[in-house]
């Protein structure tokens, strides 16, 4: 057995006998360490958890890039131990990388859930659109956006949220629709907030006349997420008829290999 992996024994040993009459808080030593990592969190990270997990409080944050936090210095403290008997600056440099690899890691599975479902928002789009449509009809664009993020998809909430206190702050520009269309980078959606934009902005006399071309616009994305969810629906039906007739042709060849390999040992 190497130094280092008995280094490492006999630590969690002294860390367990200390944890165990109170004289040592793991817990209590993350918490305290975590204010000086707070500036390694990254800008998106409170947006993606919003996004796979729902509306996420500021005690959920904490505790999950707490987490986050105290398996990193773990990884480094044990990658240390397991070096400590060839300890070099590449060796001690490599402890550090490789604990914050394990410190990017749950990061990096956020956001790819969130890369994943960027088709969802997608098809999603166009029908949260449509209620908004009828809401806009008899209010306000922004008490419209409002008055819908109660029965908007889950995955929306946040953006939505996000825009409507920006623009309760005094944002009277495009910049708050941009920021929402910056996060949903889906098909058509920065056109989409600025026809809704302008919609807001118009008056009255011209309102029935955006609404129009609104609708329109409305109508031709659902024809589309229409048309791609026939797609996929005839590309899945293909791939399976591709392995069935594969499974078929290949099971035949096999029988009749077997038959031919049979009449010739006889």
């Amino acid at each position: 057995m190497s130094t280092g992996i008995i280094f490492i024994i006999v630590g969690l040993i002294v860390l367990l006998i200390l944890e165990r009459n109170h004289h040592f808080s793991s817990r209590r030593f993350v918490k305290e360490a975590q204010p000086y990592f707070n500036f390694l969190m990254e800008d998106d990270y409170v947006f993606l958890l919003n996004i796979k997990y729902g509306n996420v409080s500021g005690q959920d944050v904490e505790k999950l890039y707490g987490q986050r936090v105290r398996n990193g210095l773990i990884a480094i403290v044990f990658m240390f131990f397991i070096f400590l008997q060839n300890l070099s600056f590449i060796y001690v440099l490599l402890s550090v990388i490789i604990g914050f690899i394990v410190f990017k890691f749950p990061y990096t599975q956020l956001k790819n859930y969130y890369k994943a479902n960027l088709h969802r928002i997608n098809l999603m789009l166009p029908y949260y659109l449509k209620s908004l449509e009828i809401l806009i009809q008899h209010y306000t664009v922004p008490v419209a956006i409002s008055k819908s993020i109660e029965t908007a998809p889950e995955i929306f909430k946040p953006g939505l949220q996000t825009l409507i206190d920006k623009i309760d702050a005094g944002d009277s520009s495009v910049q708050p629709y941009m920021d929402f269309a910056n996060e949903y980078p889906v098909r058509d959606s920065m056109r989409m907030m600025r026809l809704l934009y302008r919609l807001g902005l118009g008056s009255q006399e011209n309102k029935q006349e955006q609404l129009m071309m609104f609708s329109r616009t409305i109508s031709s994305l659902q024809n589309k997420a229409r048309q791609q969810k026939y797609q996929e629906r005839l590309d899945k039906m293909e791939h399976k008829t591709m392995i069935m007739l594969g499974g078929t042709g290949g099971g035949i060849l096999l029988f009749l290999l077997l038959s031919m390999m049979t009449m010739m040992s006889y």
